[in-house]
This record gives structure tokens, C-alpha cells and sequence, in this order.
């Protein structure tokens, strides 16, 4: 077996950056920015208005001025002439500021009196007005690689940028194996049970930026096997998803390598999760994963959403660990690094995790209350209440 670290390793050697695609912004919610973006123009591209009130020259700019009021700028239709002496223009927020003006007085500030608009304060200079370029000016970069948010869609939208150069999402192929297995919906006969594990992976993968393929469940034959990984050309990645392991009806290590399988790996230090395999088969990776749902989930988690990463251009780092005091004492753990499922809360002074007694690979009732996985070192010690451990978010 290896470690948990060196599998990590040994797979993102088997992953490359996919490379870029253009779309439009409107539909780039959530995908890898692939190469830098320029500014087009400089916002705002005027001096602008910052509040509702009166663009005044300096000086007229006094308690007590009555000013002649020669018309208004709005946004999107400013006021295009020159203030003169003891004028103002009505003038509102985001407007661009009238050539002469200098400071602008909110309307709070001011009393209107027909066309006169006299001054109850003074606003300094450049008061109430955002200089030209305040926000960024035109060349200014956005940085690839990152996945676009919300506010990153606003600034290079406000950059007049309409396309963006994207990762191609990694189009992954699932194939779940098992003479067990029904889907959801189907009768299962008396030794059946309903396949569950790749609507889990399916929905983790397509939240993390790829393109996933359900294909039909394999058989526990050579023939079915061999069938769905036909069915899986053109994928970026090959997911199986049980039939990993080495008994009489674990089937997929032997077939995949007569088809041709470079087997990289098999069996990781981990619990849940040893009997994890991955390769390439004629060119593409492929990762088999342990059947049973607790250990594909998280093996999904620590080694597969880093390989989504690294398709996407992202580093593809082990999830991040925090720490946190443990709410139980725990005894030893034995020879494989252990994800135990468990519950994290805000405590009085930092992250309280509480591990769930029963950790059975195959409980994902557990699963679905643990909102985190405690990480416990192989062959640690025994842990007293109130110890600090490691933590990553599921």
C-alpha cells in the first residue's frame, strides 16, 4: 500500500490542463478563467457623480450662495456645457460631473427656490465626486487562473469584455459495476440493492466544473465491463466505481488490463477507501473506486476533484485541513490514515469536531449528518477530550 500523499501524487501525474474554450460571460458562472483579461476601457470612464445634489464650481462654493440652476446631468445624459460663474447644475448620482465644476453639494445640503438653488453648506474640493478611473483604468489585469464568481463576472463585465477564454470542463465517464446494483426506481430483486454512489459523484464532480456521462451499470462480466469502457471513448477520465478489489466477481483491475490498462496504482493506506486502483487505459486515466458508498465519496473527494482541478489548470492540492478540539476521547487508530465522518461547530475559541461512534464504510446515514472528516495520522495514539486534531469540510 501506499500513502495517502503519494497516491495523490502519482495520480495528478496522469492529469494535464485541457485548455481553453471561448464563452460568452453570460454563462461563464463558476469556470476557470484561462488566460488574463485586460481592461477595455476605464471606469468610470468621466468624473462622476457620487450623490444626488449640485455640481458647483469653487468658487461659488459658499454658505449662504444663491446659484442659477442651468440644467442637470443624469447618468447616461450629462449636462455638456461649461458651469459659468454663479451656476449649478442639478446633478445626480453616477452622472458625469459638468466641465467646471469641482465639488458637488448633496441636495440635503442645499434649499431650491425655483431656478436658484442656495448652498447651506460648502463641500470641499473633489467632495461627493469618484475621479475618472477610481475603480480601475483601461489595460488594468484580471489574473487567470481563477473560477469566476459573482463579483469577478461584474468587474470584467464592467471591462466591456463580452467573451471569456475558459478550462474546457473535463468530461468524466462514470460507470458503476455490480450484478447488485438497480437504479433508483427499479424493483431490486432479493439480493439487490439501489445504486446510490454515482448520483453522489456525479453531483460533487458537475459542482467542481466538469461534464459528466452516467453510463449503464456493468455487469459482473469481462464482456459487460469491456462494453461501457467502449461506451466511455472520448472522456477526459474513466470513473468505476466498485470491482476494484481482488475477489472472484471483482472483475474491472483484469479486464480493464487485458484492454490495455497501465495500472499506476492499487491499494492506498486509507480508510475508508484501500482498494483504490488508477492507470490509463489506452491514453485516458482511469480511477477505480472502492463500491462501497462511504470510501467512493471520499476517495471522490481527496483524489478526484483534485484531478477535476489540475484538468481545469488549478494546482490540485489534498483538500485543506483545519484544526479543531476534539469533543470525545478516541483510541488508537491503526495502520491506514482514517477519514472519520463527524460533526465540526464554532466553539468558544475555535472549531469543536465530534467523531460519529459508528464508521462503517457503508452508513451513509452517517455520511449525511457529518458535515466534515476528522483526519487521524496512521497508527496515532490514543486522543483525550479537548486534543487538538486535523479536520477537512465535506
Amino acid at each position: 500500500m501506499i500513502s495517502v500523499e503519494e497516491a495523490h501524487a502519482r495520480l495528478m501525474e496522469l492529469f494535464a490542463p485541457l485548455g481553453p474554450e471561448m464563452i460568452p460571460i453570460a454563462r461563464a458562472s463558476g469556470r476557470v478563467l484561462a488566460e488574463d483579461q485586460f481592461a477595455r476601457r476605464t471606469q468610470p470612464p468621466f468624473p462622476s457623480s457620487a450623490m444626488d445634489g449640485y455640481a458647483v464650481r469653487a468658487e461659488d462654493a459658499q454658505v449662504g450662495a444663491r446659484l442659477r440652476v442651468v440644467g442637470e446631468s443624469a447618468a447616461g445624459q450629462r449636462y455638456d456645457k461649461p458651469l459659468a460663474p454663479g451656476e449649478a447644475a442639478r446633478i445626480f448620482t453616477g452622472a458625469p460631473v459638468p466641465d467646471g465644476a469641482d465639488r458637488v453639494v448633496i441636495q440635503e445640503e442645499t434649499e431650491r427656490e425655483g431656478d436658484t438653488v442656495i448652498l447651506r453648506q460648502a463641500a470641499d474640493p473633489g467632495q461627493n465626486i469618484r475621479p475618472a478611473g477610481v475603480d480601475f483604468a483601461e489595460g488594468a489585469r484580471v489574473s487567470a487562473l481563477r473560477r469566476l464568481g459573482p463579483a469577478d463576472l461584474a468587474l470584467l463585465a464592467a471591462m466591456n469584455i463580452a467573451e471569456l477564454p475558459v478550462a474546457r470542463k473535463p468530461i468524466i465517464a462514470i460507470i458503476a459495476t455490480g450484478d447488485e446494483l438497480v437504479l433508483p426506481g427499479e424493483e431490486p430483486g432479493p439480493d439487490q440493492i439501489v445504486a446510490s454512489n454515482h448520483f453522489a459523484l456525479k453531483a460533487m464532480f458537475e459542482t467542481h466544473g466538469a461534464e459528466v456521462r452516467v453510463l449503464p451499470i456493468a455487469h459482473d462480466t469481462p464482456e459487460s465491463l469491456a462494453a461501457c469502457f467502449a461506451l466511455a471513448a472520448g472522456a477526459d477520465l474513466i470513473v468505476t466505481i466498485g470491482g476494484a478489489s481482488v475477489g472472484d466477481h471483482d472483475l474491472v483491475q483484469s479486464t480493464a488490463v487485458s484492454k490495455g490498462l497501465e495500472l499506476e496504482f492499487y491499494k492506498v493506506a486509507i480508510r475508508p477507501g484501500k482498494p483504490l486502483m488508477a492507470g490509463r487505459l489506452g491514453g485516458t486515466p482511469l480511477v477505480g473506486l472502492p463500491g462501497n458508498p462511504v470510501s467512493a465519496i471520499v476517495c471522490g473527494k481527496l483524489f478526484l476533484l483534485p484531478a477535476i482541478e489540475r484538468m481545469l489548470g488549478l494546482p490540485g492540492e489534498l483538500p485543506p485541513t483545519l484544526p479543531a478540539r476534539l469533543d470525545k476521547p478516541l483510541g488508537t487508530n491503526g495502520p491506514r490514515q482514517h477519514y472519520m465522518r463527524a460533526r465540526v461547530v464554532a466553539g468558544g475559541d475555535g472549531w469543536v469536531c465530534t467523531p460519529f461512534d459508528r464508521q462503517d464504510s457503508s452508513l451513509l446515514s452517517v455520511l449525511a449528518e457529518a458535515n466534515a472528516l476528522l483526519v487521524r495520522p496512521a497508527g496515532d495514539s490514543t486522543q483525550e477530550t479537548g486534543a487538538l486534531v486535523e479536520f477537512m469540510w465535506l
